[in-house]
């Protein structure tokens, strides 16, 4: 597998981690959104992401 490939793939891992991890603790994930930061929880960011096809 190309190491780009590797890389994207280990950093999404990494992020999947850190949303459980802050799900679990009941932490906001702090996020830029429309020209700000917002704290969402985890549950606000995977709709989020669901909506915005990503």
């Amino acid at each position: 597998m190309p190491l780009e490939k590797r890389a994207e793939t280990a950093f999404k891992e990494a992020v999947e981690e850190v949303i459980d991890e802050h799900a679990r603790l009941g932490l906001l994930i702090h996020v830029w959104q429309n020209g700000k930061v917002v704290g969402l929880s985890a549950g606000e960011l995977l709709d989020s992401a669901a909506t915005h096809g990503k």
